[in-house]
C-alpha cells in the first residue's frame, strides 16, 4: 500500500510500515490545496491539521483510509469521505497528556501573570509589588467540559494541585469512565447552569461540533462568578468571541486559550486578533499537543490504525454506522462453501431488500457458518423462503427487534 504522511511525523516510528513492504511518502509541506493533486495512488492518508476537502476526495483514486493523527476530525470532510466509503479513523488520547499539561499551564500562567512577569523582567523592569496580587489555585473549584480523555487527565492533575473538581453527569458513560470519575473524585452535576455557578475555573475538553460551536456565548459567560478563568486547548470555534471579549473587557474573566476562531491554517505567518492581544488572556499558538512525548505515542498510534485497517479490523473509525440500520435482520446457518453468499444476496436483491451492515462467522473445522445480515426492511415470507430454499442453507431465521 501507497500510505501518504501530509504532515510531519517522528519518523523513527514508521518502521513497521516500511518493514512490511508498504510505500511510505512524507510531505509536510503540502497544505489543503496540493492535497488533490498529490492523492492519486494513495491508499491511506494521515493528517494532523491539513484540511482534507471533498476536492481531495473527490480526486482520490485508491484512497480507503483516512487516519487523523489526533483526537478530533473536524479538519476532514467526514461526509464526503462516507459516500466514497473511505473509512475516517482518529488516535484518540495519545496527546491527552500534553494537552493536560498544557491547560494547567495556561491556568497557572493566568494566575501567577507570568507572562506579564516576564515581560517586564525583559526590559529590564523589576516590580514585585505588582506581581505578588494572586489567588493561588489551592481549594479553588473548577469545572471541566467534556470528560474524556483530555479532561479524564485536567482532572487528574487539578486534584493535585488542590482544586475541587466538577462535571456534568452522564449516565451513559462506559463502565471504565465511571470508575475514573470515583478514583479520581469527581463532583457530578444535573446541568450546566449547576456547573459554571461557583466554578473558579472552567476548562474546556470537547470537540467543534454544530451542537457546541459559540456554546461558551454571553449567557454562559454570566454564569460564572467574577473573577473566573476560562482555560480552552479544544477548539476556538466552541467560544463565541464578541462575548468574550465582552466579558474580558469587562473585568470580570480572565483566559488562557491555545486555540483561536480565526487562527491561520499555516505553521506560521501574521496573526491579527483582538483575543490573542487582551492584556487579560495568555495565550499559545495551538501547541497542545507538540510535545515530542505525545508526538512519538501519536506516530505510534498511526501505525497501529493503519496496521489494523490493513488487517482488516478497523479501529477508532468515526464516520462506521456503530449501531445497526433499521429492526431487522436475519440469521442464517449454512455450509461454508463458495457461493453461498452471493446466492444469499441475490434473493434479497429480488425481494428489494439492502444489506445494511452483516458479520460471517467461520466455525471450528471450516464446514460451516453463521451470518447475521441486518437489511432495510422487513423480510417477507416469501424472501425467507427464496433463502431457505438454497441448498447450502441450513437454517434461516428472520428477527425484528
Amino acid at each position: 500500500m501507497k500510505i501518504l504522511y501530509a504532515d510531519s511525523v517522528d519518523e523513527s516510528r514508521l518502521g513497521p510500515l516500511v518493514d512490511a513492504g508498504h510505500e511510505v511518502a512524507i510531505d509536510p509541506s503540502l497544505t489543503a490545496a496540493d492535497l488533490p493533486a498529490a492523492i492519486s495512488g494513495v491508499d491511506v492518508l494521515v493528517v494532523r491539521s491539513t484540511n482534507v476537502t471533498t476536492d481531495t476526495i473527490e480526486a482520490a483514486d485508491r484512497l480507503g483510509l483516512i487516519v487523523r493523527a489526533g483526537a478530533g476530525t473536524d479538519n476532514i470532510d467526514k461526509v464526503a469521505a462516507s459516500a466514497k466509503a473511505i473509512s475516517v479513523s482518529n488516535v484518540p488520547g495519545r496527546n491527552a497528556v500534553a494537552v493536560a499539561e498544557l491547560s494547567m499551564a495556561l491556568l497557572l500562567a493566568v494566575d501567577r501573570r507570568i507572562p506579564d512577569n516576564t515581560a517586564d523582567l525583559r526590559a529590564g523592569i523589576w516590580d514585585k509589588r505588582r506581581y505578588t496580587q494572586a489567588d493561588g489555585l489551592y481549594g479553588k473549584r473548577m469545572a471541566i467540559i467534556g470528560l474524556g480523555d483530555i479532561g479524564m487527565a485536567v482532572a487528574e492533575r487539578a486534584k493535585a494541585f488542590g482544586l475541587t473538581v466538577s462535571a456534568i453527569r452522564n449516565d451513559g458513560r462506559s463502565a471504565s469512565a465511571k470508575a475514573s470519575i470515583r478514583r479520581i473524585g469527581i463532583r457530578m452535576v444535573d446541568t450546566t447552569d449547576d456547573l459554571l455557578a461557583d466554578a473558579d475555573v472552567v476548562s474546556l475538553h470537547i470537540p467543534a461540533t454544530a451542537e457546541t460551536t459559540g456554546m461558551v456565548d454571553a449567557h454562559f459567560l454570566a454564569a460564572l462568578p467574577d473573577g473566573a478563568i476560562l482555560i480552552n486547548t479544544s477548539r476556538g470555534d466552541i467560544v463565541d468571541s464578541p462575548a468574550l471579549l465582552a466579558a474580558l473587557d469587562a473585568g470580570t474573566i480572565r483566559a488562557g486559550l491555545d486555540v483561536w476562531p480565526d487562527e491561520p491554517s499555516s505553521a506560521t505567518g501574521a496573526f491579527e486578533s483582538a483575543l490573542a492581544r487582551h492584556p487579560a488572556v495568555v495565550g499559545t499558538h495551538h501547541i497542545g499537543a507538540s510535545t515530542s512525548q505525545a508526538q512519538r505515542s501519536v506516530a505510534d498510534g498511526t501505525v497501529k490504525t493503519i496496521e489494523a485497517y490493513i488487517d482488516g479490523k478497523p479501529i477508532n473509525c468515526v464516520n462506521l454506522r456503530s449501531e445497526p440500520s433499521g429492526n431487522n435482520y436475519l440469521m442464517i446457518r449454512h455450509l461454508d462453501r463458495v457461493g453461498v453468499l452471493a446466492q444469499i444476496f441475490a434473493a434479497l436483491r429480488a425481494g428489494g431488500l439492502n444489506v445494511q451492515q452483516m458479520q460471517n462467522q467461520v466455525f471450528d473445522g471450516g464446514k460451516a457458518a453463521v451470518a447475521t445480515i441486518h437489511v432495510s426492511d422487513e423480510p417477507s415470507p416469501s424472501v425467507v423462503a427464496a433463502v431457505g430454499a438454497i441448498d447450502e442453507v441450513l437454517n434461516v431465521s428472520s428477527v425484528n427487534v
